[in-house]
């Protein structure tokens, strides 16, 4: 059965993209969690104008990122996580949760693709987070105290 993706699925497919999937796949998996819907004339048609206004927009917000992206250089994020003993965090931290801080702590709007991030950061200290966007790179510091 040819589907869109409406999301991005792991290991399957990208926001947008159109693909074969198994039958049961799509009918008891994508359908119901709102993932993915059946490739119809009507449906494509609409993907073709959904792409282009994300396009649009990824590519105004880039552009004002790309201009702000000296004002990440001061830029610290501070997370108090539980940890045991040796300072090992019980619950990694991802660039979900550091996009979602930037946000909160200081008023950046950042989207997790443009975190470079080689490994969740899995202890408490003080982590260089880098970030790029096309050719342009910055970084901002996350301290992570135990709770």
């Amino acid at each position: 059965m040819k589907v869109i993706f409406l999301k991005q699925v792991p290991n399957v497919a990208k926001k947008f993209d159109v693909k074969d999937v198994a039958d049961g796949y799509a009918l008891n998996h994508l359908f119901p969690q709102g993932l993915a819907e059946m490739a119809s004339e009507k449906a494509l048609a609409r993907l073709e104008k959904l792409k282009a206004t994300h396009e649009a927009e990824l590519k105004i917000q880039i552009d004002l990122l790309a201009k702000n992206l000296e004002s990440l250089q001061n830029v610290t994020i501070e997370l108090n996580k539980k940890a045991n003993e040796k300072g090992h965090l019980f619950d990694s931290i991802h660039k979900e949760l550091l996009v979602e801080e930037l946000a909160k702590q200081a008023h950046v709007t950042l989207l997790p693709e443009f975190i470079v991030l080689d490994k969740h950061i899995k202890e408490v200290g003080e982590h260089e987070v880098s970030v790029k966007i096309g050719d342009k790179t910055g970084s901002f510091k996350v301290v992570v105290n135990a709770l």
